[in-house]
């Protein structure tokens, strides 16, 4: 991959991307029949009515996934679909945190565009049950829980995946629709959804793995993209629970990605507190990472809303490289302290948090 970053990059020391935060409300179409943009901005839940056949595409230019990532600070379990138009895959990969180490990738791909379709939307009751070769799952999504089951045998073992996780009543999300400006019909639509304690348990073959919701997360990454061919991103997020002085437990976690597209209607950043999505500003770090994985991160917000620093403990790297398309991403896994402000200006201290942020560079 060329080492030229796609202009929608923005270096920190030429950082000028103060935002309208354009929020929507209501339902609004995503796409015109001819697949022009119509909505810019973000909303708490996912307002934006997709129809998949409005989509110009390309080769590879529509993407849709329903993407899972759980932790417990000591393992990673990620339960995963993906539509790349041409194709897709479904997945189920555990991972050590403190080496690096893959227990097990159990992914099953498959070709065609319209064979495996997902819902069309991520925040809402919706079930997604099917089987794609040796491979079998279900996403079910109801009001306050969210079950993923999946099973597949993997280099003669079974691999079976339980996941169960609460969803705080009328909890917000935050979905976002960037434009890029290369081409009116390109477009990034993804929902993040935070802060759902998880009961995991990971088998294959004799080796079982269990998360328990005192201390194991799901991050809901969601999306449905027409995508430029070139570009990068950074995607950061973490939950845990916060007490107070008194000892009353709350939900606290953060979404923050950027460098992908158009931010001056939105961006996709956001610190949810007992289910609500409390909005800031655009963040960056203040070096650009490449090279220096493995260095802190210190984060900045144009608000001074999240001010966090990151002290990387793995670097778990992953380089896809499929000749006409290639993702090369290193996902940071570190220690964060720092402060995030609310709303109402309630500033709340954070210590000693496990979470990531990645860095990924797209042709695809």
């Amino acid at each position: 991959m060329s080492n030229e970053l796609p202009r929608t990059y923005v270096p920190f020391k030429d950082w000028k991307r103060p935002s309208k935060q354009t929020e929507y409300t209501k339902e609004t179409p995503l796409l015109s029949p001819d697949g022009k943009l119509l909505a810019k901005g973000w909303a708490r839940h996912n307002y934006f009515t997709y129809n998949r056949d409005y989509v110009k595409k390309g080769i590879m230019s529509r993407k849709e996934w329903d993407f899972y990532t759980i932790d417990d600070g000591k393992f990673q379990v990620l339960v995963s679909f993906a539509n790349i138009n041409i194709g897709g895959y479904v997945s189920a990969k555990l991972t050590d945190l403190s080496t690096g180490e893959v227990i097990v990738d159990a992914i099953q791909y498959f070709l065609g565009a319209n064979k495996h379709v997902p819902p069309v939307k991520g925040d809402r009751p919706n079930r997604y049950k099917d089987k794609i070769g040796k491979a079998e799952f279900d996403f079910d999504t109801r009001e306050t829980e969210r079950r993923l089951w999946y099973k597949k045998m993997h280099k003669g073992k079974l691999c079976e995946v339980n996941v169960s996780m609460d969803i705080l009543p009328e909890s917000e999300t935050i979905t976002t629709v960037l434009p890029f400006d290369e081409d009116e019909t390109r477009y990034f639509m993804t929902t993040k959804q935070m802060c759902m304690p998880c009961d995991v348990t990971f088998r294959y073959g004799d080796y079982v793995y269990t998360m328990t919701k005192e201390n194991a997360f799901c991050a809901m990454d969601w999306g449905r993209v027409n995508t430029i061919h070139k570009m990068v991103w950074y995607w950061g997020c973490g939950s845990t629970f916060h007490y107070d002085a008194d000892g009353t437990k709350h939900s606290l976690g953060f979404e923050i990605t950027w460098a992908i597209g158009n931010e001056s209607n939105a961006t996709e950043t956001a610190i949810f507190y007992d289910g609500k999505a409390h909005k800031f500003g655009a963040v960056d770090v203040e070096k650009f990472p490449k090279g220096r994985f493995m260095e802190e991160w210190k984060f900045i917000s144009e608000d001074g809303r999240f001010n966090m620093t990151m002290k990387p403990t793995l670097d778990n790297h992953s380089d896809v490289n499929l000749l006409v398309g290639r993702m090369n991403c290193h996902q940071i896994y570190g220690i964060w302290n720092g402060d995030v402000t609310l709303d109402d200006g309630t500033k709340i201290e954070i210590k000693d948090l496990i979470a990531f942020c990645e860095y990924v560079e797209n042709r695809w």
